[in-house]
């Protein structure tokens, strides 16, 4: 059995992959079965000789893929093979969160093979009623009015929306959150500190991003809060250089605040298109890991940085 999970909401995503190994591993109780695979890598041909090996327990196989569509062979030979791993007992998770073309043949083979679920940004309606579910449940309930303002305050990333989220609940502790709440516990989406660390990254000056990152910890935030704001700057410095590249409107294309477009744009020039996605695929991996219990933000932070 084949399962697509993919879409640039990787908070919903990677709950939507959580639910599937917490399901399998009531089942599967040793969990020795279930292997991660850096898909960028791999051949076919090691994927198939993992699905070969006998486990003791006899449980069935739950294999998760990472990265498959930046493999141009895996794809290839997967394609000529796929049927094979649909009709298979054990179960394969195509996990992706990068932007993927719907022309890419492997998707086309997924969407018409595999199960499937796409994770876009929820916006309007689907955004509130999320939130206010997820204020639920957590015992907490918030006005209409501060709903809007958070909304307002939060660039649309899901991993944020739920650290900010968490924060508030934590805080009222059972009572109505108001419009003055949020302003007293949420930063406004553009943290303008931030870009001082990510240009210090741009510049290769590890030393100097790391003293920025410190100081960002003495005044209280968090190392998952700095994780996901340099990710997210990240993301924008991608989408603002293929924009450059292909010679096209930023403002228009990018769907970014202007204010966004022209801090970035300075740093996206610093950078090759190659260097960029490289770190940005850096980012994903080290997301991964924290999010799965792998390493601790703190030191997946440092690393990042001495890594670049």
């Amino acid at each position: 059995m084949v399962i697509f999970l993919y879409g640039l909401d990787t908070y919903r995503s990677s709950k939507k992959l959580k639910q599937i190994i917490e399901a399998y591993r009531k089942i599967h109780k040793t969990g020795l079965s279930l292997k991660y695979i850096d898909a960028k890598k791999i051949t076919l041909k090691e994927l198939q000789n993992e699905t070969k090996q006998i486990s003791i327990f006899k449980e069935k196989k739950l294999i998760v893929l990472m990265d498959t569509f930046l493999n141009v062979d895996f794809k290839k030979d997967f394609i000529k093979q796929g049927k094979t791993f649909v009709g298979s007992d054990n179960l394969f998770v195509f996990y992706e969160r990068d932007k993927i073309l719907k022309r890419d043949v492997l998707f086309k083979f997924l969407i018409k093979n595999a199960k499937f679920q796409e994770f876009n940004f929820l916006e309007g309606l689907k955004l509130r009623n999320w939130l206010e579910r997820e204020f639920k449940s957590r015992g907490a309930k918030i006005e209409k009015g501060a709903l809007e303002k958070f909304i307002s305050f939060i660039d649309n990333d899901s991993w944020q929306m739920i650290n900010e989220l968490e924060k508030l609940a934590h805080y009222k502790n059972g009572e109505i959150i108001k419009a003055a709440d949020v302003g007293l516990l949420i930063r406004p989406k553009v943290e303008p500190n931030i870009f001082k660390t990510i240009e210090a990254i741009a510049l290769k000056d590890k030393k100097r991003a790391l003293k920025l990152l410190r100081e960002h910890m003495k005044k209280g935030d968090s190392p998952f809060y700095l994780f996901s704001m340099i990710n997210y700057q990240f993301r924008n410095l991608l989408i603002i250089k293929d924009l450059l590249i292909k010679n096209l409107s930023l403002h228009n294309l990018s769907g970014l605040h202007p204010f966004v477009v022209r801090k970035n744009r300075a740093l996206a020039e610093k950078f090759e298109f190659s260097e960029l996605k490289k770190i940005y695929q850096k980012m994903f991996e080290i997301d991964f890991n924290i999010k799965t219990g792998k390493s601790d933000p703190e030191t997946a932070l440092d690393l990042f940085i001495t890594e670049i």
